[in-house]
Protein backbone atom coordinates (compact mmCIF):
# COMPACT_ATOMS: atom_id res chain seq x y z
CA UNK A 1 0.00 0.00 0.00
CA UNK A 2 1.20 3.64 -1.15
CA UNK A 3 2.30 6.18 1.75
CA UNK A 4 -0.99 8.12 -0.03
CA UNK A 5 -3.41 5.35 1.03
CA UNK A 6 -1.67 4.53 4.74
CA UNK A 7 -1.85 8.45 5.18
CA UNK A 8 -6.13 8.03 4.02
CA UNK A 9 -6.21 5.16 6.43
CA UNK A 10 -5.01 7.15 8.97
CA UNK A 11 -7.22 10.07 8.47
CA UNK A 12 -9.77 7.65 8.11
CA UNK A 13 -9.34 5.94 11.74
CA UNK A 14 -9.62 9.96 13.41
CA UNK A 15 -12.67 10.83 11.80
CA UNK A 16 -14.04 7.48 12.92
CA UNK A 17 -12.85 7.95 16.24
CA UNK A 18 -14.45 11.39 16.46
CA UNK A 19 -17.79 10.34 15.47
CA UNK A 20 -17.60 7.44 17.93
CA UNK A 21 -17.12 9.45 20.83
CA UNK A 22 -19.72 11.84 19.94
CA UNK A 23 -22.93 9.71 18.42
CA UNK A 24 -21.39 6.37 16.95
CA UNK A 25 -20.77 4.96 12.83
CA UNK A 26 -17.59 5.88 12.55
CA UNK A 27 -17.16 2.11 11.47
CA UNK A 28 -19.27 3.49 7.95
CA UNK A 29 -15.78 5.70 7.40
CA UNK A 30 -13.11 3.43 8.64
CA UNK A 31 -14.75 -0.04 7.59
CA UNK A 32 -15.00 0.77 4.10
CA UNK A 33 -12.18 2.77 3.71
CA UNK A 34 -10.34 -0.52 4.47
CA UNK A 35 -12.22 -2.54 1.76
CA UNK A 36 -11.47 0.51 -0.57
CA UNK A 37 -7.88 0.09 -0.07
CA UNK A 38 -8.05 -3.54 -1.32
CA UNK A 39 -8.85 -5.77 2.11
CA UNK A 40 -11.08 -8.39 2.14
CA UNK A 41 -14.54 -7.71 3.97
CA UNK A 42 -14.07 -10.06 6.84
CA UNK A 43 -10.25 -8.80 7.42
CA UNK A 44 -11.22 -5.45 6.67
CA UNK A 45 -13.62 -5.78 9.64
CA UNK A 46 -11.57 -7.57 12.17
CA UNK A 47 -8.57 -4.96 11.87
CA UNK A 48 -11.22 -2.28 11.82
CA UNK A 49 -12.38 -3.65 15.02
CA UNK A 50 -8.77 -3.82 16.25
CA UNK A 51 -8.42 -0.54 15.43
CA UNK A 52 -11.13 1.23 17.14
CA UNK A 53 -11.83 -0.32 20.15
CA UNK A 54 -8.21 2.03 21.37
CA UNK A 55 -10.57 4.88 20.59
CA UNK A 56 -13.18 4.39 22.23
CA UNK A 57 -11.43 3.71 25.11
CA UNK A 58 -9.65 6.68 24.65
CA UNK A 59 -13.26 8.56 24.57
CA UNK A 60 -14.46 6.17 27.62
CA UNK A 61 -11.31 7.64 29.88
CA UNK A 62 -11.86 11.50 28.51
CA UNK A 63 -15.75 11.43 29.60
CA UNK A 64 -14.57 9.92 32.72
CA UNK A 65 -12.83 12.84 33.63
CA UNK A 66 -15.72 15.54 34.25
CA UNK A 67 -19.14 12.58 33.49
CA UNK A 68 -20.28 11.08 36.52
CA UNK A 69 -21.01 6.82 35.90
CA UNK A 70 -23.60 4.92 37.03
CA UNK A 71 -22.06 2.12 38.63
CA UNK A 72 -24.72 -0.29 38.83
CA UNK A 73 -25.98 0.09 35.19
CA UNK A 74 -22.76 -0.72 34.27
CA UNK A 75 -22.06 -4.14 36.37
CA UNK A 76 -25.59 -5.03 35.04
CA UNK A 77 -24.15 -4.44 31.14
CA UNK A 78 -20.89 -5.66 31.51
CA UNK A 79 -22.10 -9.57 31.36
CA UNK A 80 -24.17 -9.50 28.00
CA UNK A 81 -21.60 -6.91 26.21
CA UNK A 82 -18.62 -9.72 27.40
CA UNK A 83 -21.23 -12.55 26.30
CA UNK A 84 -22.45 -11.32 22.97
CA UNK A 85 -19.38 -10.08 21.71
CA UNK A 86 -17.96 -13.19 21.52
CA UNK A 87 -20.87 -14.89 20.48
CA UNK A 88 -21.18 -12.14 17.57
CA UNK A 89 -17.22 -12.71 16.92
CA UNK A 90 -17.56 -16.23 16.70
CA UNK A 91 -20.67 -16.30 14.00
CA UNK A 92 -18.19 -13.89 11.86
CA UNK A 93 -15.61 -16.21 11.82
CA UNK A 94 -18.10 -19.31 10.45
CA UNK A 95 -19.69 -17.12 8.00
CA UNK A 96 -18.15 -17.50 4.41
CA UNK A 97 -16.36 -14.74 3.09
CA UNK A 98 -19.08 -14.98 -0.02
CA UNK A 99 -22.01 -14.76 2.36
CA UNK A 100 -20.19 -11.99 4.20
CA UNK A 101 -19.76 -10.08 1.30
CA UNK A 102 -23.24 -10.44 0.41
CA UNK A 103 -24.42 -9.33 3.59
CA UNK A 104 -22.35 -6.30 4.44
CA UNK A 105 -24.45 -3.69 1.79
CA UNK A 106 -27.14 -3.95 3.94
CA UNK A 107 -25.51 -4.04 7.11
CA UNK A 108 -24.03 -0.83 5.87
CA UNK A 109 -27.49 0.57 5.24
CA UNK A 110 -29.00 -0.70 8.42
CA UNK A 111 -26.33 1.38 10.38
CA UNK A 112 -26.89 3.85 8.26
CA UNK A 113 -30.41 4.22 8.75
CA UNK A 114 -29.67 3.68 13.04
CA UNK A 115 -27.39 6.56 12.44
CA UNK A 116 -30.30 8.77 10.07
CA UNK A 117 -33.45 8.02 12.72
CA UNK A 118 -30.95 8.57 16.17
CA UNK A 119 -33.53 11.72 16.65
CA UNK A 120 -36.79 10.24 16.06
CA UNK A 121 -35.11 7.29 17.93
CA UNK A 122 -34.26 9.56 21.27
CA UNK A 123 -37.89 10.97 20.76
CA UNK A 124 -39.35 7.14 20.82
CA UNK A 125 -37.16 6.25 23.69
CA UNK A 126 -37.33 10.01 25.89
CA UNK A 127 -33.84 10.89 25.41
CA UNK A 128 -35.04 14.05 24.58
CA UNK A 129 -36.91 14.01 27.72
CA UNK A 130 -35.28 16.19 30.55
CA UNK A 131 -36.83 14.33 33.74
CA UNK A 132 -35.13 12.99 36.47
CA UNK A 133 -33.14 9.71 36.02
CA UNK A 134 -34.84 6.45 37.29
CA UNK A 135 -33.87 3.16 36.57
CA UNK A 136 -36.27 0.54 37.37
CA UNK A 137 -35.32 -3.72 37.93
CA UNK A 138 -37.32 -4.26 34.85
CA UNK A 139 -35.65 -1.23 32.83
CA UNK A 140 -32.13 -3.35 34.05
CA UNK A 141 -33.63 -6.71 32.59
CA UNK A 142 -34.19 -5.13 29.45
CA UNK A 143 -31.10 -3.71 29.49
CA UNK A 144 -29.15 -6.98 29.79
CA UNK A 145 -31.29 -8.70 27.33
CA UNK A 146 -31.19 -6.10 24.64
CA UNK A 147 -27.72 -4.83 25.38
CA UNK A 148 -26.43 -9.10 24.39
CA UNK A 149 -28.18 -8.65 21.31
CA UNK A 150 -26.38 -5.39 20.65
CA UNK A 151 -23.43 -6.91 21.65
CA UNK A 152 -23.62 -9.57 19.15
CA UNK A 153 -24.28 -7.58 16.08
CA UNK A 154 -21.01 -5.55 17.22
CA UNK A 155 -18.99 -8.65 17.61
CA UNK A 156 -20.44 -9.35 14.13
CA UNK A 157 -20.11 -6.01 12.40
CA UNK A 158 -20.11 -3.28 15.08
CA UNK A 159 -21.16 0.20 13.23
CA UNK A 160 -24.21 1.31 14.77
CA UNK A 161 -24.05 -0.07 18.26
CA UNK A 162 -23.50 3.08 20.16
CA UNK A 163 -27.00 4.06 18.57
CA UNK A 164 -28.19 1.13 19.66
CA UNK A 165 -26.84 1.15 23.50
CA UNK A 166 -27.96 5.18 23.49
CA UNK A 167 -31.77 3.88 22.35
CA UNK A 168 -31.24 0.91 24.98
CA UNK A 169 -30.18 3.18 28.52
CA UNK A 170 -32.78 5.59 27.09
CA UNK A 171 -35.39 2.93 27.67
CA UNK A 172 -34.25 1.78 31.07
CA UNK A 173 -34.59 5.59 32.01
CA UNK A 174 -31.27 7.61 31.87
CA UNK A 175 -31.72 11.41 30.70
CA UNK A 176 -28.50 12.70 30.65
CA UNK A 177 -26.88 12.62 27.77
CA UNK A 178 -23.26 12.90 28.27
CA UNK A 179 -23.60 9.93 31.58
CA UNK A 180 -24.98 7.61 28.46
CA UNK A 181 -22.00 8.04 25.94
CA UNK A 182 -19.87 7.56 28.88
CA UNK A 183 -21.31 4.11 29.82
CA UNK A 184 -21.56 3.46 25.52
CA UNK A 185 -17.50 4.10 25.48
CA UNK A 186 -17.34 2.19 28.43
CA UNK A 187 -19.16 -0.96 27.10
CA UNK A 188 -18.26 -0.51 23.62
CA UNK A 189 -14.76 -0.91 24.24
CA UNK A 190 -15.44 -3.80 25.78
CA UNK A 191 -17.67 -5.19 23.13
CA UNK A 192 -14.90 -4.82 20.49
CA UNK A 193 -11.85 -5.96 22.87
CA UNK A 194 -13.76 -9.44 23.10
CA UNK A 195 -14.19 -9.80 19.22
CA UNK A 196 -10.72 -8.52 18.42
CA UNK A 197 -9.32 -10.88 20.64
CA UNK A 198 -10.84 -13.81 18.88
CA UNK A 199 -10.51 -12.28 15.70
CA UNK A 200 -6.51 -11.89 16.68
CA UNK A 201 -6.33 -15.30 17.65
CA UNK A 202 -8.06 -16.78 14.33
CA UNK A 203 -5.20 -14.65 12.83
CA UNK A 204 -7.97 -12.25 11.00
CA UNK A 205 -6.11 -8.65 11.92
CA UNK A 206 -3.96 -7.11 9.33
CA UNK A 207 -1.51 -5.91 12.08
CA UNK A 208 -0.07 -2.95 10.73
CA UNK A 209 -2.94 -1.31 9.12
CA UNK A 210 -4.47 -2.21 12.90
CA UNK A 211 -1.87 -0.18 14.69
CA UNK A 212 -1.50 2.46 12.50
CA UNK A 213 -5.38 3.16 12.44
CA UNK A 214 -5.32 2.48 16.13
CA UNK A 215 -3.18 5.62 16.40
CA UNK A 216 -6.13 7.65 14.50
CA UNK A 217 -8.65 6.51 16.45
CA UNK A 218 -7.15 7.19 19.95
CA UNK A 219 -6.35 11.11 18.23
CA UNK A 220 -9.83 11.51 17.28
CA UNK A 221 -11.74 9.69 20.32
CA UNK A 222 -10.36 11.61 22.94
CA UNK A 223 -10.37 15.23 20.49
CA UNK A 224 -14.54 13.95 20.03
CA UNK A 225 -14.80 13.09 23.42
CA UNK A 226 -13.45 16.58 24.92
CA UNK A 227 -15.64 18.70 22.65
CA UNK A 228 -19.07 16.63 22.81
CA UNK A 229 -20.33 18.98 24.64
CA UNK A 230 -19.63 22.12 22.08
CA UNK A 231 -19.91 20.54 18.81
CA UNK A 232 -22.65 21.09 16.85
CA UNK A 233 -23.79 17.14 15.58
CA UNK A 234 -26.00 18.40 13.09
CA UNK A 235 -22.88 18.65 10.67
CA UNK A 236 -21.51 15.31 11.93
CA UNK A 237 -24.73 13.65 11.65
CA UNK A 238 -25.28 14.94 8.10
CA UNK A 239 -21.53 13.86 7.11
CA UNK A 240 -22.24 10.41 8.44
CA UNK A 241 -25.43 9.88 6.70
CA UNK A 242 -23.84 10.94 3.33
CA UNK A 243 -20.60 8.47 4.00
CA UNK A 244 -23.10 5.66 4.65
CA UNK A 245 -25.35 6.06 1.71
CA UNK A 246 -22.33 6.27 -0.40
CA UNK A 247 -20.53 3.54 0.73
CA UNK A 248 -23.71 1.40 0.72
CA UNK A 249 -24.72 2.09 -2.92
CA UNK A 250 -20.63 1.34 -3.63
CA UNK A 251 -21.27 -2.17 -1.94
CA UNK A 252 -24.46 -2.76 -3.95
CA UNK A 253 -22.65 -1.86 -7.28
CA UNK A 254 -20.12 -4.05 -6.22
Amino acid sequence: MSVLGLFGLFIAAVVAGVVNSVAGGGSLISFPSLVAFGEPAILANATNTAALWPGTLSSAVAYRRDTPLHGDLLLTLLLPSMAGGLLGAFVLVITPPALFDEVVPWLVLFATALFALRDRISRWTGVAAHTEEHVTTGGKVWGFLFQLFVATYGGYFGAGIGILMLGSLSVMGLRDIHRMNALKAILGTLVNVIAFVFFAIKGLVVWHLAALMAVGAILGGWVGARAAKRVDQRYIRGFVILVGLAVAAWFFAK
